[in-house]
């Protein structure tokens, strides 16, 4: 995964970390302009049929940048944690 110049490295969650975690995985997350979509989430339409080209676009886009948040995410997290948080769909609900 490209970091667009930003050298990072994912700091690990604990039992004890989670405010500086939180910080600086938002950091992460903005420097990859992915955190808007990880604090308000997308809407994820039940048929696609229907969507103009630009809409389609659109949410091409918007899961794509759902799924590089998720994947940071996991990056930060030890065995245990990622195991709670295997059925989320999407960035805000990990």
């Amino acid at each position: 995964m490209a970091n667009n110049g930003v050298p990072f490295q994912v700091p690990l969650l604990t039992k004890s970390n989670y405010d500086n975690w939180s910080l600086r995985l938002m950091a992460i997350l903005g420097a990859h302009d992915v955190w808007e979509i990880v604090e308000k989430g997308f809407n994820e339409p039940e048929n696609d049929g229907g969507l103009s080209q630009t809409q389609k676009d659109g949410l091409r886009d918007s899961r794509k940048r759902d799924k590089k948040a998720l994947c940071l995410i996991y990056q930060g997290l030890d065995q245990d944690t990622f195991e709670k948080v295997t059925g989320a769909k999407t960035s805000k609900e990990a």
